[in-house]
């Protein structure tokens, strides 16, 4: 039994995925060799550069691959980061910076009650009224858009000097030289992965995402399990929110525009199943870090972003071609 593991290992799918993203960064690392005179792809500075961009998408995929294992899916995410960035912004700037951790306590929990209550409804309207998610959360993406814009006056509104210092720290700050944010990306996707492992909820999900009717059958209650993941969903894109509009330094109603496209991405990247059933947190932390080496290398080597966008798309489509070719 024990002679079989490494087999097992290496024919498991995240074995695949985990090798696509080493030979895509050595590909990325030769190409950029080749092209200028002096690569810095491979260089440690750059790297800290790739986990703080891949913070906010691991994040908010981390949800996604929740909702995807129930057979859902969630077009709202970059909308809502949007709308979460401005009601961040518009709470922390009625105190002053003086106020200190009241300012930043009450700003972020009014950030996390916008996510949830958004993921509320996407879950709620989708079960109670069996409307499919994608109707449902496409509604959500022009609704969350329309109110980020009208709350603040279709304008950027500048939060430097207007809120606690220690806030800049949490989407710029390093512990240890890894950026903070990384650190938060890291900490939730472990939590993720013993949610999804390791728990009843977890197992609810993913029986639901395999067989719902079975899963109703077995008395696992489908509904509630449901709206929770678009709650967290809703939640964790909250987070990210944070995250980013620290980075930002400003609350900007259109920001988020694609953020849906990658955080789905990584998740299939990752080997979830898109149909349901079948995910793995793991995998998409990978799915993820392939995102963003390949958003890296490409802007290292000077490549348009219309034509990274064309990339990203194909290497999705690419994706779903081999898992359902792994399948058959």
């Amino acid at each position: 039994m024990n002679s079989m593991m490494p087999l097992n290992i290496f024919k498991s799918r995240i074995f695949g995925i985990f090798l696509a993203f080493l030979l895509l960064c050595l590909f990325i690392g030769f190409a950029e060799y080749l092209i200028k005179p002096a690569p810095v792809f491979f260089k440690p500075a750059n790297w800290m550069n790739i986990l703080l961009q891949v913070s906010i998408n691991a994040i908010m995929a981390v949800g996604m691959t929740f909702i995807i294992i129930t057979s859902g899916i969630d077009l709202s995410v970059g909308s809502l980061l949007a709308l979460c960035n401005v009601v961040l912004g518009l709470v922390m700037v009625q105190f002053s910076p003086e106020a200190g951790f009241m300012q930043l306590t009450l700003g972020i929990f009014a950030t996390l009650a916008t996510g949830g209550i958004i993921g509320f409804m996407n879950g709620g309207i989708s079960v109670q009224w069996r409307i499919p998610p994608f109707i449902v959360t496409l509604g959500t993406l022009g609704v969350a858009r329309g109110l980020a814009l009208w709350l603040i006056d279709s304008q950027t509104e500048n939060l430097i000097g207007r809120v606690t210092p220690s806030f800049s720290f949490i989407g710029n700050g390093t512990v240890a030289g890894i950026p903070f944010p990384a650190l938060v990306a890291i900490f939730i996707m472990l939590i993720g992965h013993i949610i999804l492992n390791y728990t009843v909820f977890g197992r609810h999900i993913t029986a639901i995402g395999s067989n719902e009717d079975a899963a109703r059958l077995c008395g696992i209650q489908v509904k509630s399990n449901k709206i929770w993941v678009y709650i967290i969903g809703g939640v964790l894109v909250a987070v990210a929110a944070v995250i980013q509009t620290s980075r930002l330094g400003s609350a900007n109603p259109t920001i988020g525009q694609g953020f849906e496209l990658y955080a789905i991405a990584a998740v299939i990247i990752g080997g979830t199943n898109l149909m349901g059933g079948e995910g793995s947190i793991v995998g998409t932390l990978v799915g993820a870090l392939i995102i963003g080496v390949l958003n890296n290398g490409l802007t290292l080597m000077n490549i348009p972003d219309e034509i990274k966008q064309i990339i990203i798309g194909l290497v999705i489509i690419v994706a779903v071609l081999i898992d359902q070719m792994r399948k058959r």
